[in-house]
C-alpha cells in the first residue's frame, strides 16, 4: 500500500518558461501606446489642417479644453481637500459641465457644415442666445450657492 501512495503522489513538474511569458504584455504594451501616440497624432495634425483657416472654431475649442480641465481640477480638489460646503463644489462643478454643453451647442452653430441643419439662426443670433444661456445659467447657480 505505501508502493501506491508513493506513485500517486509523483506530480510531473512544470518547466517555466524564462521570460516569454512577461516578455509579451510588455511588448503588448509598447505595441498599444505607439499606435495610442500614433493615433493621436494623426488626429491631432487633421484637426489642424482642418480648423486652419477658423479661428473662431480654435478660439471655442481652447475653451472647452479650459472647461474640461476646470472640471477635472475641481473634483480632484473635491477628493483631495473634501466637500464641506457641498453646495459651493456642485454648483461650481455644474456649471462648468453646463458652461460646457453650451459652448458645444455654440461650436455646432458655427461649423460651415451645419448651416443647412440651422438654416434660420444666423451667427450673431447663435453668439447671443449663448450669451443668454450663460448668463442665465450663472445666475442660477449664484442663487443655488446662497
Amino acid at each position: 500500500m505505501a508502493k501506491k501512495d508513493a506513485k500517486a503522489k509523483t506530480v510531473p513538474a512544470i518547466k517555466k518558461q524564462s521570460g516569454s511569458v512577461a516578455a509579451e504584455p510588455t511588448a503588448n504594451a509598447i505595441s498599444f501606446f505607439q499606435e495610442l501616440g500614433n493615433s493621436v497624432k494623426i488626429s491631432f495634425n487633421s484637426y489642424i489642417s482642418e480648423t486652419k483657416d477658423n479661428q473662431k472654431l480654435r478660439l471655442i475649442d481652447a475653451f472647452l479644453v479650459f472647461l474640461v480641465c476646470l472640471g477635472i481640477l475641481q473634483f480632484v480638489f473635491c477628493l483631495l481637500v473634501g466637500n464641506f460646503p457641498f453646495n459651493a463644489f456642485l454648483g461650481g462643478f455644474i456649471a462648468t459641465v453646463a458652461q460646457f454643453v453650451l459652448t458645444v451647442s455654440l461650436r455646432l452653430q458655427s461649423l460651415d457644415a451645419n448651416k443647412t441643419v440651422f438654416k434660420g439662426i444666423t451667427p450673431e443670433r447663435a453668439l447671443g442666445d449663448y450669451i443668454f444661456a450663460s448668463l442665465a445659467l450663472h445666475f442660477v447657480v449664484l442663487h443655488f450657492i446662497n
